[in-house]
């Protein structure tokens, strides 16, 4: 009996230890991965996800690559195809978006800048032969405001085959994002992001980057999953590509990140309220219910104490 309680309670020691030593893993990974990005702009994380995750991803995508005419553009390109709605054509990549070390890092990058960070973008890309690179460009230019105080977005491009220089793998120019934009970038100083199938290049929407020119004899497919700052306007409109009666069948860490969620302060409310309540009801007579931080809030009862302290202070 003894032995059997210190086998078993060696057994539960060395499952805490092993489970610690995994986090204190995965944290020391995450540090590793942030103080890269911060420092170049961009990261690769090496077969991120699995064999079997990426095939499922291909299969239930493939038929939309096929599908989708190519697109018109000296910015998209006119030998590439993109796409979006990617969590409606393929439920794999919900694992993919919600993957345990991409959302640590978006808790660095964006959380301290928002009340919740969004997901700005799910885009398929296949650069087909024959394609030319793209033009270099930032993708914080989609908002056309002031930039520097924070990070608005941080992309991470999911390698649906193997990156190469000659199939379009994407170009970046490390240490981009502390100068001014320029469009024409030396070409011998940008890092090309080589990475084997299943694994992922994050790198912060501040940074100057291009797709490759596909010099090879096959497609380069990737998929896109772009995160931004809840407070801001989605590249992606969720709202459209999935509303209520869609999204209703999706897991909530999901419809959190498609933005069905209230941003505190009282920001992207339906009817006054969480706009997670269209999935209970439709109705336009609601009570509007204040969504606002803990730090106002007690603000707000200050101000409301000290007024009436002065008025009780006045009448006596």
């Amino acid at each position: 009996m003894y032995n059997s309680v210190r086998s078993s309670q060696s057994t539960v020691a060395a499952t805490v230890t092993a489970k610690a030593t995994s986090q204190a893993s995965s944290a020391v990974d995450k540090q590793i991965y942030l103080d890269q990005l911060r420092a170049t702009g961009y990261c690769i994380i090496e077969n991120l996800a699995g064999e079997q995750l990426i095939d499922r991803v291909n299969e239930e995508l493939e038929p939309w690559f096929n599908a989708t005419p190519h697109c018109r553009g000296d910015f998209y390109g006119w030998n590439t195809t993109r796409f979006g709605a990617v969590l409606l054509k393929s439920r794999s990549c919900h694992s993919l978006m919600l993957n345990e070390l991409i959302l640590a890092i978006m808790d660095d990058v964006l959380g301290p800048h928002c009340d919740w960070y969004q997901l700005n973008l799910s885009q398929g890309i296949r650069i087909h032969p024959g394609e030319r690179q793209q033009v270099p460009h930032r993708d914080e230019e989609m908002w056309p405001c002031a930039k520097g105080r924070a990070e608005y977005l941080v992309n991470v491009m999911w390698a649906l085959s193997d990156y190469t220089a000659d199939n379009g793998a994407t170009r970046l120019w490390p240490r981009s994002q502390f100068d001014v934009l320029s469009r024409e970038m030396a070409e011998q100083d940008a890092a090309i992001a080589e990475m084997p199938k299943g694994s992922a290049l994050v790198y912060l929407g501040s940074v100057t980057h291009c797709g490759g020119a596909n010099r090879s004899s096959a497609a380069r497919s990737g998929l896109i999953l772009s995160y931004s700052l809840g407070w801001l306007k989605q590249y992606e409109n969720a709202f459209l590509t999935y509303p209520p009666h869609v999204a209703a069948e999706f897991s909530k860490p999901v419809r959190d990140l498609l933005g069905y969620r209230i941003h505190r302060p009282n920001l992207g409310g339906y009817e006054g309220q969480d706009p997670a309540v269209l999935f209970e009801t439709d109705s336009h007579t609601l009570a509007a219910v204040d969504a606002i931080p803990p730090a106002v809030a007690l603000e707000l009862q200050a101000h409301y104490q000290k007024s009436a302290a002065r008025v009780e202070g006045s009448s006596g």
